[in-house]
Parts: structure tokens; sequence; C-alpha cells
């Protein structure tokens, strides 16, 4: 299986202090692996953002380690995290923080060009990254022309355009209705097997976790389970 693409080792994360310090991870260890599809579970403010914020160097632990493909975020310089989420790690959220002034497809090319890529060659890998998720057609409309699900599926092509090693989705269908949700999580699930990427999602529904090859359930921030999904070839 390989190294992990993440690995958490005994992670604290902590807010304040004194009287008023709140524990968000109270000593997580979890590894993720290439092609592997993750989904973390668990009540409102158990620590699953958090996680996710580490994950993406979002933020720092209290103490503990926290590697992305074998590299310590803890030791990275604010300039190293930006460049490692830049060119490792994808995000797709809630908000789908597209531009709206970009096509999508000039919104889909944006991280190759911050990357120092010309438009000649960020524009074929966008154009690529949206034919995967299914929008080759009305590429160079704006956010505002396209359905809720449809914007999210450019915010996962955005995600995949620089062959990143890890995508991480909290809550990605918050805002969408049954049928869109359904699509976009089906959609997350097939990621790891198409580009080896390493999905980990945030979700309070269990039949999206169903999708799922593992399922990590957190409350008071620690893992206080883990399951293996037999069945997600089943969908």
């Amino acid at each position: 299986m390989g190294a992990p693409v993440l690995e958490f080792l005994d992670v604290v994360k902590s807010y304040g202090s004194g009287e008023l310090e709140t524990w968000a991870l109270a000593g997580v260890s979890l590894g993720v692996h290439r092609g592997e599809f993750v989904a973390i579970m668990g009540p409102s403010g158990c620590g699953k953002s958090t996680l996710l914020h580490l994950a993406g160097g979002l933020e720092v632990p209290s103490a503990g380690r926290v590697l992305v493909n074998g590299k310590d975020l803890v030791d990275m310089s604010a300039t190293e995290l930006a460049t490692l989420r830049r060119r490792e790690v994808g995000y797709i959220f809630q908000r789908l923080n597209l531009i709206p002034s970009l096509s999508a497809v000039e919104n889909v090319m944006l991280p190759l060009e911050l990357d120092g890529a010309s438009a000649r060659t960020s524009r074929p890998l966008a154009v690529e990254a949206l034919n995967a998720v299914g929008l080759s057609h009305s590429i160079d409309r704006y956010p505002s022309e396209f359905s809720g699900g449809q914007q999210q599926r450019i915010a996962i092509a955005r995600s995949l355009v620089a062959e990143r090693s890890l995508l991480l989705a909290d809550e990605p269908t918050g805002a969408l209705d049954t049928a869109n949700s359904d699509e976009i999580i089906e959609m997350l699930a097939g990621l790891p097997a198409r580009f080896g990427t390493a999905v980990i999602l945030v979700t309070h529904e269990p039949r999206f976790a169903s999708w799922a090859d593992r399922v990590v359930f957190l409350r008071d921030g620690r893992i206080v389970d883990q399951t293996v999904n037999a069945s997600t070839g089943s969908h």
C-alpha cells in the first residue's frame, strides 16, 4: 500500500488558554493512502472540520505531527504551506469560492496559473478536468449561469486540475438538493480509482459515508471507531 498520503501522529489541537482552553482534537492518529476514500463522521463540534483544516495546512497542531506525502507540516514556513496547498491538496467546501468574474474554465485554470503555468498550457488541462466531471460544454460561461450542482462540479474540477494527491471535502453538498447531492458524492467516490487521489469527506449523512472505503467516527476530539465498508463496490 505504500506510505500514507496523509498521516496524523497523536495530533492535539486546542484553542484559547487557561480556563477558556477548549480541545478540538485530543490525540488523533490516522493514516490515509493514495486511492482511498475516507469519510469522517461525528456530532457537531467533535473536531471533523478541525481535522480537515490541519490536513490541509490551514492550521497547525498544538502538539503531534501532521504529514502530507511524508512532509511534516509543523516544520513548514507559511510560504511552504501555501505551496503545498496549491500543489498537493485540493479543497471542496459548501461555499464554492468560485470567482464570479472568471468563466468556468478560467476558474479551473487558476491554480495552474498561480503556479506559473501559461494560459496555453493550463487551458487544455482545465478543459480535461471539466470533461472529467461532466462539464465539457459551456466552459466559457460564468458561475452564475450554472446550477448549484454544476458549480460544485467546477470546484471539483479545479481541485483535480493540478493532479493533487489529497482532496478534502467538508460537507460539500450542504447547499444542494438531494439529487445533486447524490451525484456529487458519487463523483467524489469515483475519483480515487480514476485518478489515484486520496479523498477525505466530512459528512453527517450515513448514506454518503456508505460510499467510502472506510468511515472514521469522531467524538469529543477523539477517534472512537473505524469501520471498513465492504459494500462500496455495489453502489
